[in-house]
């Protein structure tokens, strides 16, 4: 059942049979709207990235949370981890095919912050 909006006699609306669940825009920020997600998704766009280099680019997020993210973003396959060499332990991160589809919506909202100077 679709949940609907009525006014009462006094103009104050109402909302009848309210979907109790999360919408699909609230899901999707959910996903892409933590914390350095979405710049992790931009900036792995162009191809693999070891872990210290996307460091280096989220210069005002920690180690940790660089990491946490990444492992999110694993989680839902949207990111890829692939060992490349295990003497010192090095890994790249690659965007799926699912974490490249989050683009477009990325780059529509990177437009939009920078057309009206959002901060």
């Amino acid at each position: 059942m679709k949940s609907r909006i009525e006014t009462d006699g006094y103009g104050r609306k109402k909302v009848i049979d309210a979907c109790m669940e999360p919408c699909a825009i609230e899901r999707g920020m959910r996903i892409i709207g933590g914390k350095w997600t979405g710049s992790l998704i931009y900036h792995l766009k162009d191809g693999p990235v070891r872990f210290n280099d996307l460091n280096r680019l989220l210069g005002g997020a920690t180690k940790k949370m660089i990491d946490q993210r990444l492992k999110e973003l694993e989680a839902r396959g949207m990111v890829l981890r692939t060992v490349i060499n295990d003497r010192p332990i090095a890994v790249t991160y690659e965007l799926t095919e699912l974490g490249r589809s989050a683009l477009d919506i990325l780059e529509d909202l990177r437009l939009w912050s920078e057309k009206y100077d959002i901060r």
